[in-house]
């Protein structure tokens, strides 16, 4: 579940980069990026900007959807994780220098 919720996440990703590069600023003419005049267009002389601009934002609520999914499922695999590590374990430390004939007393 959590790889497919990753490959839709990035073909969204992708999909809403091209969108908003395709789409043109307020003050340009929305029928210029489908080849010339507006009422030759595919979605009419004003539809093409509100169609990208509402699939932009569908798109978008998709991602953020799929991004608090993500985060879901991050969180579940740490709190799984720290839940194999057993909670009275003893720490680890370095073994013990036991050479015979060093000896680091140095009282007299």
């Amino acid at each position: 579940m959590y790889t497919f919720v990753l490959v839709v996440h990035v073909l969204l990703a992708f999909s809403m980069i091209v969108l908003i590069l395709v789409q043109h600023g307020k003050g340009a003419d929305a029928g210029a990026s489908f080849g010339g005049g507006g009422a030759g267009t595919v979605f009419g002389a004003a539809g093409s900007g509100n169609f990208l601009t509402r699939l932009t934002g569908i798109l978008t609520a998709i991602f953020f959807v799929t991004s608090i999914t993500l985060a879901v499922f991050a969180k579940k695999q740490t709190v799984d994780a720290y839940r194999l590590v057993p909670e009275n374990q003893a720490p680890v430390t370095a073994p013990a220098n036991t050479q015979s004939g060093n000896s680091t007393n140095t009282s007299k």
